[in-house]
């Protein structure tokens, strides 16, 4: 699964990576420990308005709320979407169709299981780019409007790992290569077009290290978390 990631780029560099138009205005500020339920910037094509079409950055909450959910505590079971199956279930069909989005983090965090049995210890690990500043995830956004105004949230979808993840998980998100990043989020590419790139990243894309416990309580947040004992 993908339950924590880091956001440490400026808003010029994410709007760079994602070949978007930079509005100018606030800065970014960077997060080392991003929590479901929390904002988070994600791109995707306007479907409506004036620049309906267009591809554009927006901040959303994170933990998918399907349009037809009574409320919005559903969201915390839905940070993740399994890539298998993924056109046809009821949570996600009507996203996938013609809501995906991308996901700009510069790492993310998972825990290895350790040794003492299913309820010991578990070692936490950063994963990040080999090249770059910024990885893009695969994911879906929704639009939920039963509550007092407007709620847009996002999940990150998952797959099978690559053999480095494989050592530390049995799930790894969907990283796309940028050269996907326009079939990924266009609504008329054909549904086996855009299921053909929800697969594990190439080898030696990613790298990681074991980083402390401290990153496991998202009251924690600086640069310290990422820092570790070497790459694994």
């Amino acid at each position: 699964m993908c339950g924590r990631f880091t956001r440490e780029f400026t808003w010029r560099e994410v709007h760079d990576f994602l070949d978007l138009k930079w509005p100018g205005g606030a800065e970014l500020a960077p997060s080392w420990n991003v929590a479901p339920t929390q904002i988070s910037p994600v791109a995707r094509v306007a479907c409506e308005g004036a620049h309906r079409g267009e591809r554009q950055m927006a901040l959303m909450r994170w933990g998918l709320v399907p349009f037809w959910a009574q409320d919005v505590s559903i969201g915390s079971k839905m940070i993740n979407a399994r890539a298998e199956g993924i056109e046809a279930k009821p949570a996600f069909r009507a996203a996938f169709k013609s809501r995906r989005c991308i996901v700009p983090v510069s790492g993310f965090y998972e825990w290895k299981k350790g040794g003492a049995g299913p309820k010991g210890p578990k070692q936490p690990y950063y994963i990040f780019p080999t090249e770059g500043r910024i990885l893009g995830l695969a994911g879906l956004w929704e639009q939920w409007d039963h509550g007092d105004g407007p709620l847009e949230t996002f999940t990150i979808i998952t797959t099978t790992p690559n053999e480095m993840m494989s050592r530390l998980h049995d799930r790894m998100p969907v990283i796309l290569d940028p050269a996907d990043f326009g079939r990924w989020l266009n609504a008329k590419a054909a549904r086996e077009d855009t299921l053909a790139l929800l697969r594990p990243a190439p080898e030696g894309t990613l790298d990681c290290r074991e980083v402390g416990s401290a990153v496991s309580s998202p009251r924690n947040d600086g640069r310290e978390l990422i820092q570790g004992a070497g790459l694994f």
